[in-house]
């Protein structure tokens, strides 16, 4: 069984049947949402060495959040399906149960920094990962009788279509400033340096493609085992590995503009502006670079923001930014 499906289990036999004996009248949401890749249904036999278990994410009103939580430390059985109930996670030593009590509210805020059911700003949206939204939307949901959470993930569906165009303009730009620095260095002789720079911006199309599909990226681990379930996919990723695998500079450049061509003409399936083609000439050198107009169509219907600095991820890959809402923030709005 994996562990959505245990999370399931476990919520139908044991803790749902505990809150109804003690609290019949109890309003709750539960699921398998937050952190582990068994949220997003990716968990396998490695998965099991460490925070894999019997967990469950238990939202209920603030006022009943402690004595919840302590009622079911006290009368959670020792076992469930031969797993332990309680069990430390990595780092820690004492053995707890893994049921998180929650308002929907403060599990929210505690993931996202704010509540999406409050009227949203610009710099909100761009404090978010798509991680970050992933542990709130990307798991099932077993019950809702409030509606809440059911609510917040309406609303995380996507940007909204302006703050969209800006990302997607953000990974276009980084795309036309370090493609010639890519070519440049390969053309000097330092093949290395060429493929470093090549290798981040494989990292910045496999980000604009997720956002061209409207789909919330994953963090790295997990990245390209969903970027190959997007619908650009077989083309895009085709050409990328080829950019990764490439011996010689110009044929690593040719194979990356064959990767963003490919973005270009999927931007404008979706209906978005795709103006071609999706790489241009470097001045007189022998180098491409994106092409400029398809960054200016897609600001000129976006908000009025610092040119290419983007959504929080598309500005820092800093893992300890990057897992903590409030430096998300003091990262966008930082002058």
């Amino acid at each position: 069984m994996d562990g959505r499906g245990l999370a399931r289990a476990y919520y139908d036999d044991v803790v749902g049947p505990l809150l109804a004996a003690k609290w019949p009248e109890l309003q709750h949401a539960a699921g398998r949402l937050g952190g582990g890749s068994d949220v997003l249904g990716l968990d396998d036999a490695t998965s099991r060495d460490h925070d894999w278990g019997l967990r469950l994410t238990l939202l209920v009103d603030e006022a009943s959040r402690d004595e919840v939580d302590a009622y079911l430390a006290a009368e959670l059985p020792k076992t469930y399906a031969g797993l332990p109930t309680h069990f430390p996670f990595t780092g820690q030593t004492e053995s707890i149960h893994h049921v998180e009590v929650a308002s929907a509210e403060g599990f929210v805020r505690g993931r996202l920094g704010f509540d999406p059911r409050d009227e949203l700003s610009t710099i909100d949206w761009l404090t978010v990962t798509g991680q970050a939204v992933l542990e709130v939307v990307g798991g099932p949901v077993f019950v809702d009788q409030v509606g809440d959470i059911s609510a917040v993930r309406d609303r995380l569906q996507w940007y909204p279509d302006d703050v969209w165009r800006y990302v997607l303009a953000c990974d276009w730009l980084r795309l036309q400033e370090e493609m010639p620095l890519m070519s440049r260095a390969g053309d000097l002789g330092d093949d290395i340096g060429s493929r470093v720079i090549a290798a981040r911006l494989v990292d910045v199309a496999v980000h604009l493609a997720f956002m061209i599909e409207r789909r919330w990226p994953p963090y790295p681990k997990w990245r390209g085992t969903l970027f190959a379930e997007l619908p650009c996919a077989r083309e895009v990723g085709d050409a990328l590995r080829k950019t990764l695998k490439a011996d010689h500079w110009r044929y690593r450049q040719q194979q990356l503009g064959r990767a963003l061509e490919h973005l270009l003409n999927r931007q404008r399936a979706v209906g978005l502006p795709a103006p071609g083609p999706a790489t241009v000439d470097f001045f007189d050198r022998p180098y491409l670079h994106a092409n400029d107009a398809i960054i200016a169509t897609l600001l000129a219907d976006a908000p009025d923001l610092p040119r290419g600095r983007g959504s929080v991820e598309q500005r820092t890959d800093n893992v300890a930014v990057l897992v903590d809402p409030a430096a998300r923030r003091a990262a966008v709005t930082h002058p």
